[in-house]
């Protein structure tokens, strides 16, 4: 019996380590992501609005508590829209930790503003939806990155 239980737990610790290094998973929310970022960094952005679950939270440094739901995140990138210009990015060090359902993005983000760098912590959660779509659970900037 004792035995059983033991090859019982490998099989499942087995398990959940493959699925949290899972290549074509990382591989694929990481592409969302910068198709997003390529939208945001031109103005729009509808890319990240178009990646964001109905159930969507968000916080940013420039809000003083979390942002629920869709509706009200399209009503805060409302003003923004087409004022955003970035001539360039790098996304450094991007990480997925992911199960089959759920992938949790971490990255810092280095983009280009008429001439100057701004400096960006990012934490995207991903969540599988049932037809299939990646989509974006809960979204966390921070810019205040210690030099």
């Amino acid at each position: 019996m004792r035995q059983l239980i033991l090859l019982t737990l490998l099989i499942f610790a087995d398990m959940s380590y493959s699925q949290t290094v899972n290549p074509d998973i990382s591989e694929t929310i990481i592409a969302l992501e910068k198709a997003a970022l390529e939208k945001w960094n031109q103005g729009d952005p509808g890319g990240y609005l178009e990646l964001s679950a109905g159930d969507v939270t968000y916080f940013d440094p420039s809000l003083e508590q979390r942002l629920d739901g869709l509706d009200r995140l399209r009503e805060y990138y409302r003003p923004i829209e087409g004022l955003i210009n970035v001539s360039g990015y790098e996304m450094v060090n991007p990480e997925v930790t992911a199960t089959q359902n759920m992938a949790v993005l971490t990255f810092n983000l280095h983009s280009v503003t008429a001439g100057k760098v701004s400096k960006w912590n990012c934490t995207e959660v991903y969540r599988l939806e049932l037809d299939g779509q990646w989509k974006i659970v809960h979204t966390h900037w921070s810019n205040y990155i210690k030099p």
